[in-house]
């Protein structure tokens, strides 16, 4: 945890921020280039009081505009002895990355592989909100491998042994498909299956597998913790730090034991800067900080990006009796209990897939564009799972496992801009989901190699270099 990670980094801490005010007249680097690769800047001491959020009330007008959001009103907080107005401990990276999810983990592992390669070492940090990597990841998931074996081709058997290593790392199985069915469900208890033929080649998953895309981050964490990336799960980005030129420098931890009253309590303990030479955001759908980002610097308005629009994905894990598993089975679902004709405008279907060594993963997708006001996507889901054709996949097992999560499913025309000063959007903080292909950890994954390199390649060139 990154609270027991200062103690023990106190004295690092130290020599890297000597004294708060040493940092007053720095400047970040805000593009990919910079004439020095360890200089960080910070806010000056005498605007400390009146840039913390809860000192808002006195002191608008002079507030970043990151921070306007974050507006309350304490105003009692702002005596110069507050502990909220006394400066926060930095540490200082080449790389910071907010989240530990497939995208944020393939970019820090990627840029270790360089490291190693080309003999120049950049220091990388990964903050995770979750208690732990993988803690709060979920998907469905039948997985395409490509942008792994990519990630892992660096390895000695060149990533092939992916799913023997995926098992012994984290017992988990990564089931090979063997059938795929497309279905569509009526109201009635029929169903009728699309024949493949007719299905997009999109839909085809031949060579992909049924897996457990927590298992898999948690194992993508080791491989990235044995290449030396620092992993901080347990802390969520709060805030993010701008240069006084607006580029991002950073982001903060979250200020820890304040009251409902907001006053400090004993276990008060200031939020900590992690300083980047650049920042890549990889939070997710809707990521807070991604989203003041894209916000801030006018993103989606560059990139002509269409409006994101969103679905509320649940989720269960069922261990089901070894005679009716059917391993590497695959199930989509249209129809009951979402849409009863083509004239329905409520979006959304059902996957339901069969892994190893007994389990069966169903869920439910809502657009979150739906017109009923009386729609309840939970309730819709135990609806579906009365339905014949999903109820003989379930009966006599027990539901070990459930959750819930939204997805952006506007696909490659909603996606924003995915620079800007400072950093950069991964995975599904951008919105790589391919709907149509109902996937996107691969995209995701994808995204955070391709980060990495160019990251890579602008630091450890030119002036940048060390």
């Amino acid at each position: 945890m990154l609270r027991y990670v200062k103690v023990a980094k106190r004295s690092n801490i130290g020599s890297l921020s000597t004294s708060f005010s040493s940092y007053c007249n720095s400047q970040v680097a805000t593009t990919s280039r910079v004439s020095s690769p360890r200089v960080y800047g910070t806010t000056p001491p005498s605007s400390t009081a009146y840039n913390h959020p809860r000192c808002l009330v006195a002191h608008t007008t002079s507030v970043p505009g990151n921070l306007q959001v974050h507006r309350r009103s304490f105003s009692s907080l702002c005596d110069d002895d507050s502990p909220l107005n006394q400066p926060r401990e930095s540490m200082p990276y080449d790389v910071v990355i907010v989240g530990g999810g497939p995208a944020g983990l393939a970019a820090s592992i990627r840029l270790k592989q360089l490291s190693q390669q080309k003999g120049i070492d950049l220091s990388v940090c990964v903050l995770e909100k979750g208690s732990e990597i993988g803690a709060h990841v979920l998907s469905g998931n039948v997985f395409d491998p490509k942008a792994l074996k990519e990630l892992l081709s660096l390895n000695d058997d060149g990533g092939e042994n992916w799913t023997k290593d995926l098992l012994e790392s984290q017992d988990s199985h990564a089931t090979p498909v063997t059938e795929d069915a497309f279905l569509v469900l009526t109201e009635s208890g029929g169903s009728y299956q699309i024949p493949n033929v007719f299905l997009p080649s999109q839909l085809h998953n031949d060579g992909n597998y049924i897996i457990s895309l927590s298992k898999l981050t948690r194992y993508l964490g080791e491989m990235a913790e044995g290449l030396g990336v620092e992993i901080f799960a347990g802390f969520a980005a709060d805030e993010v730090l701008y240069n006084t030129d607006e580029g991002v420098r950073g982001v903060t931890t979250k200020d820890v034991g304040i009251g409902k009253d907001g006053e400090c309590k004993d276990t008060f303990e200031r939020g900590v800067e992690l300083l980047g030479r650049q920042t890549l955001f990889a939070e997710g759908a809707r990521g807070s900080c991604s989203e003041t980002i894209i916000s801030k610097f006018n993103l989606r308005e560059q990139s002509g990006a269409s409006v994101q629009h969103y679905g509320l994905g649940i989720k269960e894990v069922w261990e089901i009796p070894e005679e009716k598993f059917k391993k590497g089975f695959v199930q989509h679902t249209l129809g009951y209990p979402l849409q009863s004709s083509v004239m329905d405008k409520t979006y959304g279907g059902s996957f339901l897939y069969h892994q190893e060594p007994n389990l069966v993963l169903c869920g439910l997708v809502v657009g979150l564009d739906y017109e009923n006001p009386y729609i309840n996507p939970y309730q819709e889901f135990q609806r579906w799972k009365t339905h014949p054709a999903i109820k003989s996949h379930l009966e006599g097992g027990t539901c070990v496992q459930y959750g819930a999560r939204v997805l952006n499913e506007g696909g490659y025309h909603s996606l924003p801009k995915l620079t800007f000063p400072g950093g950069m959007l991964l995975g599904c903080s951008a919105g790589f989901l391919n709907a149509v292909k109902i996937k996107g950890s691969h995209c995701a994954i994808q995204s955070g190699i391709i980060a990495a390199e160019s990251v890579y390649d602008s630091l450890t060139s030119g002036e940048g270099a060390e």
